[in-house]
């Protein structure tokens, strides 16, 4: 994603420090050169002297207060992730603060999204004397903050420990830290280091703009290409940025498009020649299209799924990362661009040449991906007990807002998306998509409001992550949701009373039945909190609830919250469904699963509705 964003670039200091000023107001106007305005976190004593700073700010830098530190690292990954500055922060007290936020943090860094956390921590005078909450934080940062960590020992280290980690973070994509002893943020501050031994001039000007790989790497890359007759794309978040250039590339090629869910929104997922998602959850059409191209074009996708990648001879394949490391990680391929995916895309196109027009190849396609979003309609049109939560989904889908925010969860929530929500341009959306962490969609949500308060958000929830966080995230959006200009802030609630997904995963991949004690969960009425909190609050339990439910929700003047009462038995099957995945199942049933019946009633037409032969 470019560095740009609705908040802008600052390369100079926003605002000017008084001659009174204190370390943290040094950092604060720091980040600020940087482009960070906004910190998510909770405050604590150990970072005291920093919330006084950002306060001290009158309102040029904003506190958001989560109600618990590991949001405020999801969000502070998904505040870049909706382009809502260069750089997320987090800013997060000593001990169970600093730990709290490590999974948020985690997901920033396996999505490699730039966030930078700055964590208090005991004072120097009380290190080393087992203080309350004294954590050795730099032993804890070591692997998440791998690229740069720091602690903050004098005041004439905040010019370039800020500099560097703020440099490091946005050239790296990843996450570094700084470490803030309580009593040093409080301390004078030293602007302008004195030019001797030991001290450092640094500067606050962002890096240099896009690469591209040499133009003989292109035009081998393109001598590859363009030789297929059945060529393949898979796109990641790496291309976003570049959804011109990947449509334009796909044209010239007659290439059909697989997208990683983090790409979801590089395609108008309308288009006949995009197939959609990629992997368990993904498409049949995108499985054959891996099986049976000639020639794969890899951008800004890391999917760990080998499986779902040709088989190993049967392509010639190219890759564009702009971090070389992930080159030729997941497929052998023979022409490798380390490169930003837009302008190496324009480089390759220059290099292509007319391209073949109208493709024998994308009109096959074309009957696949129509045969399979048919079926998909009729699976979600099948009555389940007490709704189908792919009608839920469908039905979403026809009267989204062009300009909608999409937050997602991990779990059931995630299939149904990735089949029934066809992106297209001017949408945004998101998820935890390589940490694949439960509890992301409220996080994501929220930052993504703050990104854009003038734009309405879906975010798409099971149970089991609206009891993990969403319960407690959504007093924050309570708390406010009055200052966005679009209050439209629509949380579904996918309430079936099981971690359905742990639940199918035990069941296809080790054969036993799904075990009540570890993924049954309490019924609760998610829509009457929401009422509890001033929001407005809708129980679904019918199919014919669905669609005015939708259209409320839709055009309400505060925050929904719609409780839907969905068929646990609802199957998530593959793309490519294998014999030991049906003898598992099976095995499942015939050991006493609690919900065998609905297992057979839903499983027979949805394997079906998948599978059986079409004519296209």
């Amino acid at each position: 994603m470019s560095v740009d964003s609705d908040d802008g670039w600052v390369p100079t200091a926003p605002w000017s420090l008084p001659r009174n000023a204190t370390v943290a107001d040094h950092i604060t106007q720091r980040m600020a050169c940087w482009g960070v305005r906004r910190y998510f976190g909770f405050p604590g004593d150990a970072i005291n002297g920093m919330t006084s700073a950002v306060q001290r700010t009158n309102e040029l830098a904003q506190f958001i207060q989560v109600r618990h530190e590991e949001t405020a690292g999801f969000a502070a990954s998904a505040h870049v992730k909706y382009g809502g500055g260069p750089l997320g922060c987090v800013l997060v007290t000593s001990g169970p603060g600093a730990i709290h936020v490590l999974n948020g943090l985690y997901d920033a860094k396996l999505d490699h999204q730039p966030v930078v956390a700055l964590v208090g921590h005991t004072a120097l005078t009380a290190e080393g004397g087992g203080y309350y909450q004294e954590v050795d934080l730099l032993a804890l940062y070591k692997d998440v903050a791998a690229a740069f960590l720091a602690k903050l020992d004098h005041p004439a280290q905040v010019r370039h420990l800020v500099d560097r980690a703020c440099r490091t973070a946005l050239a790296r994509r990843t996450v570094t830290a700084l470490i803030l002893p309580l009593d040093v943020q409080d301390k004078p501050a030293v602007p302008d280091p004195p030019h001797a031994h030991g001290y450092y001039q640094t500067s606050s000007v962002p890096g240099s703009g896009p690469t591209i790989p040499p133009e003989t790497d292109v035009r081998r890359a393109a001598e590859v290409l363009r030789g297929g007759e059945r060529v393949a794309m898979l796109v990641g978040q790496g291309a976003l940025g570049a959804e011109t250039e990947v449509r334009e590339v796909a044209r010239r090629l007659g290439a059909g498009v697989a997208t990683a869910l983090l790409g979801f929104t590089v395609v108008d997922h309308r288009e006949p020649w995009v197939t959609g998602a990629i992997g368990l959850l993904g498409t049949r059409p995108s499985w054959q299209l891996m099986q049976e191209c000639d020639r794969l074009l890899i951008v800004g996708s890391n999917l760990p799924y080998s499986e779902f990648y040709p088989p190993p001879g049967r392509a010639r394949a190219v890759q564009i990362d702009r971090d070389g490391t992930l080159l030729g990680l997941r497929y052998p391929t023979e022409v490798n661009l380390t490169g930003d995916a837009a302008p190496t895309l324009r480089a390759l196109l220059h290099e292509l040449g007319p391209g073949p027009g109208p493709t024998r190849w994308r009109e096959t396609l074309s009957r696949k991906v129509a045969s399979w979003r048919q079926s998909q309609r009729e699976l979600a049109e099948q009555p389940a007990d007490p709704i189908n939560p792919q009608m839920i989904f469908t039905h979403l889908n026809e009267r989204l807002p062009d300009d909608v925010l999409l937050a997602v969860d991990c779990g059931t929530t995630t299939a149904w998306y990735a089949r029934h929500v066809q992106v297209r341009p001017g949408m945004l959306a998101s998820m935890s998509g390589t940490l694949l962490s439960m509890g992301g969609a409220m996080p994501y949500g929220i930052a993504a409001k703050f990104a854009h308060p003038d734009r309405p958000l879906v975010a798409l929830i099971g149970d089991g992550a609206m009891q993990m966080n969403g319960v407690n995230e959504l007093i924050t959006v309570a708390k406010y949701w009055r200052g966005w200009t679009d209050p439209r802030f629509v949380v579904l609630v996918l309430n079936n009373r099981d971690l359905a997904f742990v639940s199918w995963e035990q069941r296809s991949s080790e054969g036993t039945p799904m075990f009540p004690d570890s993924q049954q969960l309490p019924d609760i009425a998610y829509h009457r909190w929401a009422e509890v909190l001033g929001l407005r609050g809708e129980l679904v339990d019918s199919p014919d609830q669905v669609p005015g439910a939708w259209e409320r929700a839709l055009s309400a003047d505060c925050p929904t919250v719609i409780n839907a009462l969905v068929d646990p038995a609802e199957m998530m099957l593959p793309p490519h469904f294998t014999p030991e995945q049906v003898r598992n199942t099976a095995m499942a049933v015939l050991r006493g699963d609690t919900d065998w019946a609905g297992i057979v009633r839903r499983g027979l037409p949805a394997t079906l509705s998948t599978y059986r032969p079409r004519r296209g």
